[in-house]
C-alpha cells in the first residue's frame, strides 16, 4: 500500500549546519496497518511524514502509495489521497472561514476540483452530510455549521480537522502528535474519536507519538526511529509481549 524505498534526505548539505535527516530508510505499510512511530527530538519521525506528504522531494529513493510513484508529484495532488493533523490544532484549518466551508474545502479536494469562492453556496444536501458527520463527534458543533473555526477551542478545532482528514476516506493517515498540545481530557476525547474512525472505515495509519504506553496501546505496529533510521519494527507477538518498561528502556 504504502512503499518507503531507499529515501534519504540531508537538510543544509555541504554546509556546517549538515544534517542527515533520513538515512537510507525503506519502511513498507500494507492496506489497514496502523503504525506508531517513536523516536527522540530529530530522529527523522516528522521528516517521514513530510516525504510522504510532499513538503520537500527526498534526495534519493522512491515513495509509492497504492502502487503509484508519488516520488516527486506536487503536494497539492497527493493531498487528496492523504489526510494529515498537526500537532497544533491552528494547522490544517482556515480561522476565517466557517466550520461548513473548511469541511467543503476537505470535501472538494478529495472529491473533485479546486474550488475558490462559495458564490453559489454549499448545497443542502452536503450541509445535511456536513451535520451528520459533525454529530458523531459529540461536541455540540452540528448546530455550529456557520460558526468561524478559529472560535473554537483547540480540542474542538483539532476534532473538526480529523474530520476534514477523514471525511472521504484517505488512503493514507497521518498524526503527528495530534492530541499533545490538548489537556489531557482532551487530548482523550480526541484520540478515542481518532481510534473509532480508523477502524471503522479501516485506514492506514501513520501515528508520531512520544507517548509510550499509547505506541503500544495503539495499532498493529511500532517503530523506533534513531538518527534517521529505523532501529526498531515490532509487530505481532513481539509487540504483545513488548512492555512500557522495556520499551522505554530501549529508547
Amino acid at each position: 500500500m504504502l512503499e518507503f524505498e531507499n529515501v534519504s534526505k540531508v537538510f543544509h548539505p555541504n554546509t556546517q549546519n549538515e544534517r542527515v535527516a533520513l538515512d537510507n530508510v525503506s519502511l513498507s505499510l500494507k492496506d489497514g496497518d496502523f503504525v506508531t512511530i517513536v523516536g527522540g527530538n530529530g530522529a527523522g519521525k516528522t521528516t517521514i511524514m513530510n516525504a510522504i506528504s510532499g513538503i520537500f522531494l527526498a534526495d534519493s529513493g522512491r515513495i509509492l502509495l497504492d502502487g503509484e510513484d508519488i516520488t516527486f508529484l506536487p503536494e497539492y495532488k497527493r493531498a487528496r489521497h492523504i489526510g494529515r493533523l498537526f500537532q497544533d490544532p491552528m494547522k490544517g484549518t482556515a480561522p476565517n472561514m466557517t466550520i461548513a466551508e473548511n469541511l467543503y474545502l476537505a470535501y472538494r479536494q478529495a472529491t473533485g476540483p479546486k474550488i475558490g469562492r462559495f458564490s453559489i453556496g454549499i448545497s443542502k444536501p452536503i450541509m445535511n452530510f456536513f451535520r451528520e458527520q459533525l454529530a458523531q463527534l459529540d461536541l455540540g458543533l452540528e448546530n455550529r455549521l456557520k460558526t468561524k473555526i478559529g472560535l473554537l477551542s483547540g480540542g474542538q478545532r483539532q476534532a473538526v480537522t480529523l474530520l476534514m482528514a477523514t471525511i472521504c476516506t484517505p488512503k493514507l493517515l497521518m498524526l503527528d502528535e495530534h492530541t499533545a498540545a490538548l489537556d489531557p481530557a482532551t487530548g482523550e476525547k480526541v484520540l478515542r474519536l481518532t481510534k473509532e474512525i480508523i477502524a471503522r472505515d479501516k485506514i492506514t495509519t501513520l501515528m508520531i507519538t512520544h507517548d509510550i504506553p499509547s505506541s503500544l496501546a495503539m495499532g498493529n505496529r511500532t517503530i523506533m526511529l534513531d538518527g534517521g533510521k529505523i532501529a526498531m519494527d515490532i509487530s505481532g507477538e513481539e509487540r504483545e509481549n513488548m512492555t512500557v518498561e522495556k520499551l522505554y528502556g530501549m529508547f
